[in-house]
């Protein structure tokens, strides 16, 4: 693999500045052809029930509406727009919508990242950082708010970038972008810290008798960006919202998406870090130190939460392409401007041609969420007891807010704060029985809908006073009679147990 490129070849290839189309067109055809993967999360349903609640009534919520734990709590949405979005594609096209939306909107963020990396760096080059993102990302990919802001991050990152690398202030003109990313989703945080450690680059970079002018400049905009950031429904109250969710460390292990990076096994994240120490060795890159600390912050971020990875996937091409062109060669001149006024009709014939095939495979295609983490069936049963008080499975709130029943605990975090989750985690998994008790008993508890292989199923299924009266390979329902008993150690009737057995 080579990163140096040879100039006169771009400079005669018409086709050179297209290369994000056609990264872009291949992506969202991959993504929309593998569409029931992006249905995967579960917290997809609860976004596209608040996403109505919003269109319904046009508001945005203030206080909890769907729990019965936490109902007239004070919650915010931060990612409303996301959730809008998401319900009015669903609403119009069943769950093609949503799939439509998050497959666009990924193939938005990669041709983005192209369109950067291609000025910089050559086309094959440029098409290995894209697909080593594309492998870091792929998995979160997902019909949920997050990859709605992912364009956002990647226009947002990349005019920092660029005014970093002429050793300028970015234009004004960026804020608006951070000022919808607020709307999006709860990541626009990083958007806004981000503006520091490029504004130190921007400025150490430059010539000793600019760098103060430069700072004041930088410091200038970082205020545009606070305030832009505030430009949500919910103000200021936005990013105290953020900021606590970062806080919650000891539930992040708890939640898949943001544990550690994992590396007892062979995966995409440790291939593509090998890989860049490698190639870093090879060819004995050298970078400012400035870009250094950026690459090891997005680094460590990206080993302490899962989730991060996707942010060290688009945005470590992106603080590399300057430096990496100087060293090993870079993007040839621009491609000749005959070909431009052709392209109009290049992109619109492409819209059209994509709009067609997405009518005609969304057509034949049943796009549904995975009937494997959905308790339909359960559900269902549960519904015609009319039990108001249910504890359920964590990964279960989603889709039981989606149905009209109020979860004991579902995917918004925040709302329940950090003990409260901890202390579920620890009583679904029998960590602490103790835990399992004390909630069943503290919310008066009249039945479970529980994981059927579940610790906590398990042991009802033993414990006087529950009655187990739904169960499948999927959840299993108990519900409580008037002679449970709770305790450390439950009361268990072995004379009842023989019995039930031998039937």
């Amino acid at each position: 693999m080579t990163l140096s490129i040879t100039h006169s070849a771009a400079r005669t290839s018409p086709m050179h500045g297209l290369l994000p189309l056609w990264v872009g067109v291949a992506i969202y055809a991959l993504l929309v052809v593998a569409g029931n993967r992006l249905l995967l999360d579960p917290d997809t349903l609860w976004h596209i029930t608040v996403g109505q609640w919003m269109l319904d009534h046009h508001a945005v919520p203030h206080t909890d509406i769907y729990s019965f734990t936490m109902r007239g709590h004070p919650w915010i949405s931060m990612q409303w727009v996301s959730e809008v979005l998401y319900a009015k594609a669903y609403d119009l096209f069943g769950w093609s919508g949503p799939v439509v939306l998050t497959a666009a909107a990924s193939a938005l963020t990669f041709a983005l990242l192209t369109k950067f990396l291609s000025r910089h760096l050559s086309q094959s080059a440029t098409i290995v950082f894209v697909a080593a993102a594309l492998a870091l990302t792929a998995q979160h990919l997902l019909a949920r708010p997050h990859v709605l802001a992912l364009p956002v991050l990647v226009a947002w990152a990349g005019g920092l970038i660029n005014a970093a690398d002429r050793r300028e202030a970015p234009s004004f003109w960026l804020l608006p972008l951070l000022a919808l990313w607020a709307n999006l989703h709860g990541g626009f945080i990083f958007g806004l810290v981000l503006v520091g450690p490029i504004a130190l680059d921007a400025v150490v970079g430059a010539e000793a008798a600019s760098r103060k002018s430069l700072a004041l400049r930088w410091a200038a905009f970082g205020i545009g960006a606070l305030l832009a950031a505030c430009c949500t429904p919910y103000g200021w109250n936005s990013m105290l919202a953020s900021k606590n969710i970062l806080e919650m460390g000891s539930v992040m292990p708890l939640i898949t998406e943001w544990r550690p990076a994992d590396f007892t096994t062979l995966g995409p994240f440790e291939i593509c870090l090998l890989m860049a120490i490698g190639l870093a060795l090879l060819r004995g890159i050298r970078l400012p130190p400035t870009r250094i600390l950026l690459l090891l912050g997005l680094l460590h971020m990206a080993l302490a939460q899962g989730r991060a990875t996707e942010i060290l996937a688009l945005l470590a091409p992106m603080v590399l392409a300057a430096p990496l062109a100087e060293q090993v060669g870079g993007a040839g001149a621009a491609s000749s401007s005959a070909a431009r006024p052709a392209r109009g009709l290049l992109f619109a014939g492409i819209a059209i041609v994509l709009v067609a095939a997405t009518v005609a495979y969304a057509s034949v295609a049943r796009f549904e969420p995975n009937a494997r983490q959905s308790p339909v069936a359960a559900v269902a049963a549960l519904k015609k007891m009319n039990f108001t008080r249910v504890f359920n499975d964590y990964d279960f709130g989603g889709y039981l807010i989606y149905s009209g029943v109020a979860p004991f605990i579902d995917g918004r975090t925040d709302i329940y704060g950090e003990k409260f989750f901890v202390d579920h985690n620890a009583a679904s998994g029998l960590m602490e029985p103790d835990n399992l008790f004390r909630m069943l008993d503290e919310y008066k508890i009249e039945a479970t809908l529980m994981r059927t292989q579940s610790a906590a199923t398990k042991l009802l299924d033993h414990m006087d006073g529950w009655q187990k009266v739904y169960s499948d390979d999927i959840a299993t329902i108990h519900v409580r009679g008037p002679g449970a008993v709770h305790s450390a150690e439950p009361v268990i009737n072995p004379k009842a147990q023989r019995e039930q057995s031998q039937r």
